[in-house]
């Protein structure tokens, strides 16, 4: 085994590891429920977990073959991996068990706090700088840090300045987030078109809203790699 495949082969997840589970559903509610699960075994071609439950009911979640999921687990250090997967089959042991899809190595997404996937990506974002100063912009791009946006060149806004940011997220499966946060413009930059192109690091966000920007930066990447 070379040394690159060894050091890929890390980033898959491993026995006993706890599988965060979102399913990808045209039904709005039903997509933001997290659930959790322990991964029971993993194959050449599956990771089989248990009943995934639901961390606030303490409910159990029936999966359904075909079921399209985004994932996560929390590997060395803390750092978290991202990957869609969906459900192939199940298995009868001591208890019923689920078999999903096994990504590829490549298809997994570290995110560190300090290292965020960004990705290019047109979102609507309201912008509130104060009550007599409020306005529309779009991003540029977008990312679990911060994001870079564009908007009009008369607005008087400089580096250091806080402001409060309402941004519309949309996935693949129609469903739509309203993501509130508050930003600090790190760099302000002016573009050819008389516009300017401000860039935000955020200060306040809730690590539900930022996991909620973090799946959106991950189906965006999975596009970009099938084009």
């Amino acid at each position: 085994m070379s040394y690159y495949v060894a050091e890929v082969q890390k980033l898959l997840p491993k026995v006993n590891q706890i599988l965060h589970i979102q399913i990808n559903s045209i039904d709005d509610e039903e997509s933001k429920i997290e659930y959790k699960s322990r991964i029971a075994d993993v194959t050449d071609n599956a990771i089989v977990i248990e009943i995934p439950m639901n961390e606030t009911t303490g409910r159990l979640k029936k999966l359904h073959h075909g079921d399209e999921l985004s994932t996560f687990y929390i590997g060395q250090g803390g750092v978290k991996h991202y990957f869609t997967t969906s459900v192939i089959g199940e298995r009868r042991d001591v208890i019923r068990l689920i078999e999903l899809r096994k990504p590829e190595p490549e298809a997994i997404t570290q995110v560190q706090r300090r290292n965020f996937l960004r990705v290019p990506a047109e979102l609507e974002i309201a912008v509130k700088l104060s009550p007599q100063i409020q306005f529309i912009g779009v991003t540029e791009d977008v990312g679990g840090g911060g994001i870079s946006f564009v908007y009009d060149g008369q607005v008087p806004i400089g580096v250091g300045a806080a402001v409060a940011c309402w941004l519309l997220v949309t996935y693949k499966n129609g469903s739509i987030e309203h993501i509130p946060f508050t930003g600090e413009f790190v760099r302000v930059k002016p573009m050819d078109t008389g516009k300017l192109l401000g860039m935000l690091s955020f200060v306040e966000i809730t690590d539900r809203d930022r996991q909620k920007i973090i799946r959106f930066c991950f189906e965006r990447q999975m596009d970009f790699r099938k084009r």
